[in-house]
């Protein structure tokens, strides 16, 4: 009798999504910014939200991390609705963004600025009254994240001092401080030289391994190269989303970022 030997099928689980948006909208005044977005950020993927200058990105990343209030939509985290939420709120609870401009403090050295970044989550944020050797217990983590992302010859060197990319790694090491579950970057890559966008871009591709990435970025050779989903804006509406390939042929959002579909 001949025997018959069925081959197990291993199925690949879907991403989890961590952060929604449902229609997500924002007037100013009667002015529409932002109109019905519907966005899935996934868990250990890279979304880029692109578009051409005044279309949405921004106000869209200051609705989700509720530096803005949405005129309509549902914003979810984890599963829980928070469009209502505060910024403080829904940091604590794992989303955190960076900024265009670099924050970091530019006359401590790598590690203060680690170090200060680390006293929230560990509960010193707000108790002044303690010597500064309590904060030495933070170095063994500071020291951690700065080996990381590639600072450890940095280590004592002030901020100030650092080269412009160097400062955005920086800035990437104090955000994962906070040990976040979504990480928004706000153009990552902006006025960097080629040899800095790609350190920046190989941190970033480490960095989402084990959390989700959401950022808005110009430079489209990135996009294509480290993103698994693009998002396109235009006018505050999503023109397209899907892979970098998908959206990249697509005749309107070649109209949108050339002027023409040729």
């Amino acid at each position: 009798m001949a025997s018959v030997t069925a081959e197990r099928v291993t199925e690949t689980p879907e991403p989890r999504v961590v952060l929604s948006a449902r229609g997500l909208g924002k007037d100013f005044s009667g002015f529409t910014a932002v109109n019905d977005v519907d966005l899935d950020v996934e868990h250990a993927r890279i979304h880029a939200l692109i578009g051409p200058n005044g279309a949405g990105k921004t106000t869209v990343f200051n609705l989700l991390t509720k530096f803005l209030m949405p005129t309509r939509g549902k914003i979810t985290l984890l599963g829980q609705d928070i469009t209502r939420y505060k910024p403080d709120r829904v940091a604590r609870m794992g989303l955190v963004r960076s900024f265009q401009i670099s924050a970091v403090f530019p006359h401590l050295t790598v590690l203060e600025n680690v170090r200060v970044a680390l006293q929230r989550p560990n509960k010193l944020a707000t108790q002044f009254w303690r010597p500064l050797s309590a904060l030495e217990r933070l170095d063994a983590r500071a020291d951690e994240l700065i080996s990381e992302l590639g600072l450890s010859g940095y280590r004592n060197s002030r901020a100030a001092d650092l080269s412009y990319g160097r400062k955005r790694v920086l800035e990437i090491a104090t955000t994962l401080a906070l040990d976040p579950e979504v990480l928004l970057l706000d153009e990552p890559m902006a006025g960097m030289g080629l040899e800095d966008v790609q350190m920046v871009a190989g941190i970033i591709r480490e960095v989402a391994r084990s959390r989700a990435v959401l950022m808005v970025e110009h430079n489209l050779s990135v996009v294509a190269d480290l993103c698994h989903k693009v998002t396109v804006l235009q006018r505050g509406e999503i023109l397209a989303s899907g892979d970098y390939a998908t959206v990249s042929n697509d005749p309107e959002v070649r109209s949108a970022y050339m002027g023409s579909e040729a």
